[in-house]
């Protein structure tokens, strides 16, 4: 059995908030970089990747949306528990060596199946790293640092999202200037080539990030513990088993009467997932969507018998549950505007992908950034004086939007365009730090961790998961992207109910 009260000055563990903490904080925001670069560059890569493989818009949006949102999430779940029990930077490095191979190997795909296995390999590699940086970076440094740390740890994922849309055009559009017609090396295209350009780095980065030192749990708060728990992988598997098929039947075999309900909830979503599949055509959406909401039942069934009150408070709340899913349709339609803006430039405007990638990635980076401070800052001016405050500035993400998205979608300057995106963009995002600190709000302290991971899920699996891939199918069906783009605006007054329902739940609770 591990010590609880291990020394904070051990000779292997890095001493709090010293040069070695600043250099791991250094490393660790590298990692996340690098994750969000190679998850975000598909954007810009978008319209080769349909050509050359042949595929639909639906195709691309359920290949950057579901493909990838609903492995992500799922997998969180068990790493996110692994990074509570075992070495958290070499959990960070197996992972990262993993998704930037799988992002290298997407260089080598010639065919959207093989794109398609290799996105799925990049979300599960890179659902390990985040739950774990986060826990390393509390116990590296002191309370009174933690706030500027974990400002500049996130701050890592908008310098990620300002490079890739650049360094994907660049490479794609230099190679191809360089290598036309596919004679490049091996065959391969720009697209292939800025995939690889991507993941190759992260490889040799995995290898420091394998060597880092561990810091002991809990030493920032006087109670420091082994990073490393007896048991660790027997507890992770179990958290597999609770989530991926065929495993779940055994997990659910564990709760009395469990076994039985499971199989019917196994059975009904297989039914509508068919329907869905008879409607559309399209197998791999509702295939994927279809496990996803089966392994997600699963581990609310596996959460229900383990902690009946945690369960109460997230998923026997009306209130809550409403909240899940008005997040998860605002981050649809966030996520959508996000990832089609690139693939739409390219097809109207007379530019290229390096014009695309700055005048889009960079300002876009930027007004996010923005839209998330003023937007925490009026939420949290905005709490004070009404309880809904937070759920308020939400649904101005969905209003204010939707005048300059309309604008876009019908300007003919592509100056004018980027500079619509960039201004909807600090609107769009006023609802990030609002929703989170909301969330949080809705439960004791001590459950903030997994409300954030249900938050988590109805942002990847109601968001990511459906958002790309409805407007895409739209855009399909239609022959135009910019009905495609445009129909997202049918999900707004869906938001705007799902969230005035939160709000009445709210003003309930108050007047008891």
């Amino acid at each position: 059995m591990q010590a609880s009260n291990a020394s904070t000055n051990s000779p292997t563990a890095p001493k709090l908030g010293g040069p070695y903490a600043w250099y791991s904080l250094g490393l660790l925001m590298a990692v996340y970089i690098v994750n969000v670069i190679d998850r975000q560059i598909i954007s810009i890569l978008a319209q080769d990747i349909k050509v050359d493989l042949g595929i639909t818009d639906a195709d691309l949006g359920f290949l950057y949306g579901t493909a990838f949102a609903i492995f992500y999430s799922l997998f969180g779940i068990p790493f996110g528990r692994l990074a509570d029990l075992w070495y958290r930077g070499r959990l960070i490095a197996i992972g990262l060596f993993f998704w930037s191979s799988m992002t290298a190997l997407s260089g080598f795909a010639t065919s959207y199946a093989m794109l398609v296995v290799a996105r799925t390999g990049v979300a599960i590699g890179e659902s390990s790293a985040t739950p774990a940086a986060w826990s390393m970076l509390g116990d590296l440094f002191t309370k009174n640092r933690r706030a500027l740390v974990n400002a500049l740890y996130a701050s890592a994922a908008i310098i990620g999202g300002s490079l890739s849309l650049p360094i994907g055009g660049w490479v794609a559009a230099n190679w191809n200037r360089v290598y036309p017609d596919g004679t490049g090396p091996l065959g391969l295209v720009g697209w292939q080539a800025a995939f690889l350009t991507v993941g190759l780095p992260g490889l040799m980065l995995a290898i420091l990030v394998f060597f880092m030192r561990e810091p002991m749990r809990g030493a920032s708060d006087g109670t420091a513990e082994a990073p490393v728990q007896p048991r660790a992988w027997r507890t992770f598997g179990l958290e597999i088993a609770a989530i991926l098929p065929p495993l779940t039947f055994w997990s659910a075999s564990r709760i009395p009467g469990g076994l039985k309900v499971n199989l019917m909830v196994f059975v009904g979503v297989a039914v509508v997932a068919a329907l869905m599949i008879y409607g559309t055509g399209d197998v791999a959406q509702w295939c994927a969507y279809g496990f996803g909401i089966y392994s997600v039942s699963s581990w609310v069934q596996r959460l229900r018998a383990r902690d009946p009150e945690t369960y109460s408070f997230i998923w026997g709340s009306h209130t809550v549950l409403f909240a899940i899913a008005g997040f998860g349709a605002l981050a649809a339609f966030s996520v959508s505007i996000h990832f089609w803006v690139s693939p739409y430039a390219l097809r109207t405007f007379a530019v290229g992908k390096e014009e695309v990638g700055w005048a889009i990635g960079l300002p876009t980076a930027t007004a996010a950034a923005i839209g998330l401070i003023v937007g925490g800052r009026l939420s949290d001016f905005w709490v004070q004086r009404d309880p809904r405050g937070r759920v308020f500035v939400s649904m101005l993400s969905v209003i204010l939007p939707v005048p300059f998205l309309l604008a876009m979608m019908f300007t003919e300057s592509f100056i004018m365009f980027a500079v619509l995106n960039a201004c909807g963009v600090v609107t769009l995002h006023f609802w990030g730090a609002s929703a989170v600190s909301a969330m949080q709000e809705f439960v004791p302290p001590r459950l903030r961790g997994t409300i954030m991971a249900t938050h988590g899920l109805g942002a990847t699996m109601i968001g990511s998961a459906l958002g790309p891939y409805f407007s895409g199918k739209v855009a399909t069906i239609t022959g135009s992207l910019q009905l495609g783009i445009l129909s997202l605006l049918v999900i707004c007054p869906i938001v705007l109910f799902l969230l005035w329902c939160v709000c009445r739940g709210l003003k309930a609770s108050r007047d008891k």
